[in-house]
């Protein structure tokens, strides 16, 4: 269909003409910029992972609930120098014979979190500790540098 025809012209009516045209004859095609599974899924896990971010003197608190899960379902990396990774999956308990479920609304699966760590953050010096089903990551901070002295140079 041309727009052209009916006087629509305008680049609003041109993008709809494509989108249509997109639905019609690309239906299985992917050349447009859909998102992944594996993106979906990885934004998924994220948006339902809350944390609380604290700023103290000497460092840099992330608190997050981590309700029923032991320390070993937890992962807490370190990827491109300065970011930091907390991962991890939260399972089904098994079934007992008998039972059953009425309702289903605790979440299960997989959940991550990426935090861009400041320039001024030790990353050697991270710590992680869970009780009492929250997770409290701290990262301290670097020293602030030392600011530069002025140099004399003697004159000959």
């Amino acid at each position: 269909m041309d727009f052209r025809v009916m006087g629509l012209e305008s680049p609003l009516f041109h993008t709809l003409h494509r989108m249509m045209d997109m639905s019609e004859d690309g239906a299985g095609d992917k050349t447009h910029n859909a998102p992944t599974r594996s993106y979906v899924r990885d934004a998924n896990a994220m948006a339902a992972t809350p944390a609380d971010v604290k700023e103290y003197p000497n460092s840099y608190v992330f608190e997050i609930d981590m309700p029923g899960l032991k320390s070993g379902d937890i992962k807490v990396q370190i990827e491109d120098d300065n970011v930091l990774v907390i991962s991890g999956e939260r399972k089904r308990e098994e079934e007992k014979e008998g039972g059953k479920y009425l309702r289903m609304e605790r979440r299960v699966g997989k959940f991550m979190r990426k935090f861009v760590l400041p320039e001024n953050t030790n990353t050697d010096a991270i710590s992680a500790v869970c009780q009492d089903g929250v997770l409290s990551v701290t990262v301290h901070k670097l020293p602030p540098p030392e600011p530069k002295k002025p140099k004399t140079i003697q004159v000959k």
